[in-house]
């Protein structure tokens, strides 16, 4: 079997799940063109048993009298799940799910109800963007941190949208959204992708004590030292050589012996 030299998903697979998520959107936003049904009932109503239906497919509505709404959608949810699915391979299901039924249950609880459905998937467009970022910053790793910056380049001003500064805007859903998506890059920061260690920390996670390098280098200095004063006592003609003698110890004469009668 082959082995994958990076720890990253697959090029076709982060194509492919986001076209076919866009081929939805678009299809259900024509068929609410076409056949002239209230499918923004099938939004978020906060607080209300009818309501909780929007929390599954509240993100497949998207306004009929305004084709800008789903235009303006579109490319960063391309974009932004993409780059889930593919530096996030392994827990890209569980973040994109877990944020998508979370925001969306936020959104029920604490959206302030005025008879108004929340409808889009600009929450889930939040999720993403709040979870790209934060991971990337938490867990120090170059390509995905590049991510991040990359995140903020594009879509930085994106903050905005958790303010109430436009009617007819569901800025509750932008902020659930973005505090759903920074919440799983927190408890999903042990998971997936990770910076490659370098060889000191894994004899310390080992237990392995690392060698006394100030010790070697003094050592080795002089042994250099050494070297370098016999060379030079070779060069000027005379060696000196060590003899060992043995320390002389004091030895015990016997004791006369006699001739017993």
């Amino acid at each position: 079997m082959k082995q994958k030299n990076h720890p990253f998903g697959s090029s076709f697979e982060a194509f492919f799940y986001p076209t076919m998520l866009l081929i939805v959107l678009w299809l259900v936003f024509w068929a609410d063109q076409l056949f002239k049904v209230d499918f923004y009932k099938m939004g978020v109503l906060p607080r209300s048993f009818e309501g909780l239906k929007g929390i599954l497919f509240m993100p497949f509505i998207h306004s009929e009298r305004e084709i800008q709404h789903i235009v303006n959608n579109s490319a960063p949810t391309f974009f932004l799940l993409a780059a889930l699915i593919y530096f996030y391979r392994d827990i890209a299901f569980k973040v994109f799910t877990v944020g998508w039924l979370t925001t969306g249950l936020l959104l029920w609880i604490y959206a302030d109800n005025h008879g108004a459905y929340h409808i889009g998937i600009s929450g889930l467009i939040y999720m993403l963007a709040g979870f790209l970022f934060t991971s990337g910053v938490l867990r120090k790793f170059l390509p995905l941190q590049a991510i991040s910056l990359f995140v903020v380049f594009l879509y930085g001003s994106m903050i905005w949208g958790v303010f109430p500064m436009q009617q007819k805007v569901s800025w509750e859903g932008h902020l659930m959204g973005l505090v759903v998506g920074v919440a799983l890059a927190i408890v999903y920061r042990s998971h997936g992708p990770q910076r490659p260690k370098f060889q000191y920390e894994i004899e310390k996670e080992m237990g392995i004590e690392p060698p006394d390098l100030e010790a070697i280098y003094h050592e080795n200095v002089r042994l250099a030292q050494e070297a370098e004063e016999e060379k030079r006592r070779i060069e000027q003609g005379y060696t000196i050589v060590y003899h060992y003698v043995a320390p002389e110890t004091n030895k015990v004469k016997p004791a006369d012996e006699t001739d017993s009668q």
